[in-house]
């Protein structure tokens, strides 16, 4: 996403700019109607005015600030078992694409103090998540640099979040579940001896993104259109409650060479889902 970024001035979104400046030809061939409807499902004049009121909170306060606008309830379980003395790899499932993201972000913080997520670098672009999110390149190689700063955090007192699937979760034979977690966080977890908490987070998206996802597959494009849809998304999730259940560490020596990397992964996928039943 392209940004305007200066000394204590808001980032501003462009949504034409940004076409203009990827593909200029594509730019040139849209119709205003349509250049009109992909300002309106993105909530550009929306975002742009809670990006100018909020343009000098950073970290947690903006995450705050931005469950604030969306007026969401937040219902948290189990997370009072959990010994606040140790630093942890938080993985969760991923079910809504923003959200979810501010609500485990705001609880781990309250309770466990600093903490990281590792996101899609793209995210980095919102300048006001700094410090707190850490990028991961999804479509291609990790500079060294990167590698480097991934390291460290890993190494440091921080708490740090993890989504395994890397995507918003779909509708997969006729439930809203993730798909195969990458086996990453394993090794990560073993390599830096940081045990692993299972968080289940209830919540989901419109039936509308969720048959366009299918529909999209089904005719054979890759690309991942549906995730154009994801502010909209987002709006749609005014007023409504989250539920977060924070289940008992696991102890990164479990993941032992008895199984493998990706045994293990999705062992602890199904230690998340499994921890809906707790919720009442």
């Amino acid at each position: 996403m392209q940004t305007d970024i200066t000394d204590n001035k808001a980032i501003k979104i462009d949504i034409e700019q940004i076409i203009k400046s990827k593909n200029p030809r594509l730019a040139k061939a849209l119709p205003g109607f349509l250049i009109r409807y992909i300002k309106k499902i993105l909530h550009q004049n929306e975002i742009n005015k809670f990006l100018e009121e909020n343009k000098n909170l950073y970290g947690i306060d903006f995450t705050r600030a931005v469950i604030k606008l969306f007026n969401v309830k937040q219902n948290v379980i189990g997370i009072d078992n959990i010994a606040k003395d140790k630093k942890y790899l938080f993985v969760s499932n991923h079910p809504q694409g923003g959200i979810d993201s501010m609500c485990l972000i705001d609880n781990v913080f309250k309770n466990f103090g600093e903490t990281r997520f590792m996101v899609n670098d793209l995210l980095l672009n919102l300048y006001n998540f700094e410090p707190i999110f850490v990028p991961i390149n999804l479509f291609g190689g990790q500079s060294k640099e990167a590698v480097k700063k991934f390291d460290e955090v890993f190494k440091s007192n921080y708490q740090i979040l993890f989504y395994p699937a890397g995507l918003v979760s779909r509708k997969i034979k006729g439930k809203i579940q993730d798909k195969e977690w990458k086996k990453s966080f394993i090794h990560l977890a073993t390599k830096h001896q940081r045990d692993v908490v299972p968080v289940y987070i209830d919540a989901k998206n419109s039936n509308f993104f969720y048959r366009l996802a299918n529909f999209r597959k089904f005719i054979g494009i890759k690309s991942n259109i549906e995730m154009f849809y994801l502010p909209n998304e987002m709006y749609k999730q005014n007023g409504k409650v989250f539920t977060l259940v924070f289940g008992e560490p696991i102890s990164y020596q479990t993941f032992d060479k008895t199984y493998s990397s990706t045994y293990w992964a999705n062992y602890v996928r199904k230690t998340v889902y499994s921890l809906k039943d707790k919720i009442l």
